[in-house]
Parts: structure tokens; C-alpha cells; sequence
């Protein structure tokens, strides 16, 4: 059997507001049987949306439902990295390089102090932003 890796997706935890309904399109029942407004929200071709639910968005716009609980057990957050540590995995991969010359490279001090000491720390983080992507840490 082979396993292939999902494609990236963005997804938004349904916090119930006007402003998600509005956002996703959400169908609301109440209007369709002319009740006006009922507490059944659906996303067109997913099914009925609660409070809690992840909305995911594919790369061609597509959206479908995932429940909170199987959202928590299958995904995790891309992770926050430093800037200067992003640089150097974007350096590193346009270069043609490997993770494991990154890992040298910060081995035989050949990046700044603070920087090295933070890939040496998070070596786990980093290998995971080198697979999976990162988010840029924000300015404190």
C-alpha cells in the first residue's frame, strides 16, 4: 500500500457568529422552509455545521467540515519559526541543500549565536518546518 501526503489547507474553528455564516456561505434552513432563522446552519456539499467544527479550505477553494474532535486528533499547526531561521531554510532549499547540512552547518557555528542556539533547541521544530512549511514568528 502506498501513503501519500495530504495537500495544505487552511481551516477556521465555526465560532457560530454572523460573520463566519456570511464568510462560508452557510445555508440556513430556517430561511429555506420560511421560519426565518433556525439554529441548523449547513455548508453546501459538507452537511450541517456546529458550534466547534473546522471549516477547511482547499488550494482550489473547495471547502468540507471537519468535527473538532477528529480535527484534534489528525492536524497540527504549521510551526512558528523565527525569521532568521526561515531564511535560512529558504537559503538552504533554494541552494539545493539538505536538512542535515543545515544541522551541520549550525553544529560547526556557522550561523550567528542566537541562531544556532535556537535550531540546536528546536532541532524538532525545524525539521518539521523543513517538511511540512512554518509560519514566521510575529515581532514581540
Amino acid at each position: 500500500m502506498k501513503v501519500y501526503c495530504k495537500q495544505p489547507f487552511q481551516a477556521e474553528q465555526f465560532d457560530g457568529s454572523s460573520k463566519m455564516v456570511d464568510k462560508y456561505e452557510l445555508i440556513d434552513t430556517g430561511i429555506i422552509l420560511g421560519t426565518h432563522s433556525s439554529p441548523e446552519l449547513y455548508l453546501t456539499g459538507s452537511g450541517k455545521v456546529d458550534v466547534g467544527d473546522w471549516i477547511a479550505t482547499g488550494v482550489n477553494g473547495e471547502r468540507w467540515l471537519i468535527t473538532d474532535e477528529v480535527f484534534k486528533q489528525k492536524y497540527k499547526e504549521l510551526p512558528v519559526i523565527p525569521e532568521n531561521v526561515a531564511y535560512i531554510i529558504k537559503q538552504a532549499k533554494k541552494g539545493d541543500y539538505k536538512l542535515g547540512w543545515v544541522f551541520n552547518a549550525t553544529y560547526l557555528g556557522l550561523w550567528r549565536v542566537s541562531v544556532g542556539n535556537w535550531i540546536r533547541t528546536h532541532a524538532d521544530t525545524v525539521a518539521r518546518a523543513w517538511l511540512d512549511g512554518y509560519v514566521v514568528e510575529k515581532d514581540k
